[in-house]
Order: structure tokens, then C-alpha cells, then sequence
């Protein structure tokens, strides 16, 4: 009974491009490779992520599900098929047009921090107004507003080194956030830390989803994935189910 109801999930797929669609990607493959060495990594994959949803992808190792993250993050093109993001198709844009729209319209954080050591965590949420030609004093101000939203106000000055993980994946976050992003794209943003800096983290990706942002979290852990609204779960390169319940998800995990 319970394999049912999640196999119906299988085809519930919205159209994205509706007005509140901020994803929507249509028929996608991603090939690497040819002839003998070809690899699907991706295979006629449809999917769509109205504005304001938090949605976990997961799936077992070599599924697709950080290709899919690469495509909608725009780092990567498919080989076949649409994708829009906020009702624009950039799925054949070239890599000045994708950057442009990955600074503008996408906010990453990742395992790793990727803070610049050299710099406060202020000039470290002001990297990318720099790159979007904000004015200097306009980014001073948003990035205090930002490392403020995540908690760090008394942290501006610090240096990453100076700084637990749990607060640089903060600084991380508010550097995602600075620009305004219509998604914020998290790959395994909790893998370095412990489970109640974890739950810290998980925490303040609520209060943001609970703000409009639209939350998009790659991850392989099932308590990570429980937290969010909705699971994606991908097998072999397609998407297995799209709309999973976190209850739905614990039913899958035991099965």
C-alpha cells in the first residue's frame, strides 16, 4: 500500500513556467562521452519547482542528482532538451550569459565554504555585488543586512579562521542570499558538520524558505531531506519520484 501511494508521485509534475515556476526543466539528458564510452548521466528528465517550495534532491551515488544540481545551477548545459529558470530558457546559453544568470538569479552554498581566507566575513558577502556592479556603499549595507539575517552581526570582521564551521557555512549562506536570489542551491551544505551545528543550519534554511526563498538541498542524508517539504528522489540518470513526503521518504529508505 505504501509503495502505491509513492509510485504515484511518479508522474506529478507541474509546468513550470507557469507563473509561480521558477524551475522547470523539460526532457534533459546529459550524455558524456560516445560510441562505447557513452554515459547517460541524465535521461529524459522532467521536472518543475514553483516559487517558495523547499525540496531535497537525493538518490544513490551515480543517480543523476549532481548533474540535475549542476544543470539548475546553471554550471553545466544538458545535451538535450529545456530548461527554464524564472521563464527564461538557459539551457543553450553561452558561458557569459550563464554566469551572468547564475550571479543574478542563483545563490550556491556547498560543503565546503569557499570563503577567501584573506577577507572579513563582510568582504566576503560583498564578492558577489562586486561582480553585479553594485555600488560600494550600497554593498557594505546589504551585505551587513544579510550576515545580520543569518545571525552573525557581531561577526563582520572576522576572518574565516577566526570563525567555528557552523558560523563560516553561515557566512556562506548570506553570501548566497546578498543578491537576492530566485533559488538558493545548497550541495550537501551540512557534510562538514556536526549534527547539532547541522540542525543550526537546517534551522536557518527553514526561516529563509519561511521568508519566499525558493530552497533547493542536494543531499545523501535522510534526516537532512526529512526537514524539507518535498523530496526529489533520482535512480539511473531519471527522476524515480518527484513529489515524496519526508514521511514518504522514511517509507522508501526501509523498503
Amino acid at each position: 500500500m505504501a509503495n502505491t501511494v509513492i509510485n504515484n508521485h511518479h508522474t506529478n509534475i507541474d509546468d513550470g513556467r507557469s507563473e509561480s515556476g521558477i524551475i522547470h526543466i523539460e526532457n534533459i539528458c546529459k550524455v558524456y562521452g560516445s560510441g562505447e564510452t557513452e554515459v547517460r548521466a541524465l535521461n529524459d528528465v522532467s521536472l518543475a519547482i514553483k516559487q517558495g517550495e523547499y525540496c531535497a534532491i537525493m538518490g544513490p551515488s551515480g543517480s543523476g542528482k549532481s548533474t540535475a544540481m549542476n544543470i539548475i545551477g546553471c554550471l553545466d548545459r544538458p545535451t538535450a532538451g529545456s530548461y527554464y529558470l524564472d521563464q527564461v530558457n538557459v539551457a543553450n546559453m553561452n558561458d557569459v550569459e550563464l554566469a551572468r544568470i547564475r550571479n543574478k538569479k542563483l545563490g550556491f552554498v556547498f560543503q565546503q565554504f569557499h570563503l577567501l581566507p584573506q577577507l572579513t566575513a563582510l568582504e566576503n558577502v560583498m564578492l558577489p555585488m562586486v561582480y553585479a556592479g553594485i555600488k560600494p556603499g550600497e554593498r557594505k549595507d546589504r551585505a551587513k543586512e544579510a550576515l545580520i539575517r543569518v545571525g552573525l552581526e557581531h561577526r563582520l570582521n572576522n576572518k574565516p579562521n577566526q570563525l567555528s564551521g557552523g558560523q563560516q557555512q553561515r557566512v556562506a549562506i548570506a553570501r548566497a542570499i546578498v543578491n537576492h536570489p530566485v533559488v538558493l542551491l545548497a550541495d550537501e551544505p551540512t557534510g562538514a558538520l556536526d549534527s547539532h551545528t547541522t540542525q543550526e543550519v537546517l534551522d536557518l534554511f527553514n526561516e529563509l524558505n519561511t521568508s519566499g526563498i525558493t530552497v533547493v538541498i542536494v543531499t545523501h542524508e535522510t534526516e537532512v531531506a526529512r526537514q524539507t517539504k518535498r523530496v526529489v528522489w533520482f535512480r539511473d540518470g531519471q527522476v524515480l519520484h518527484s513529489h515524496l513526503t519526508p514521511h514518504e521518504l522514511h517509507q522508501l529508505v526501509l523498503s
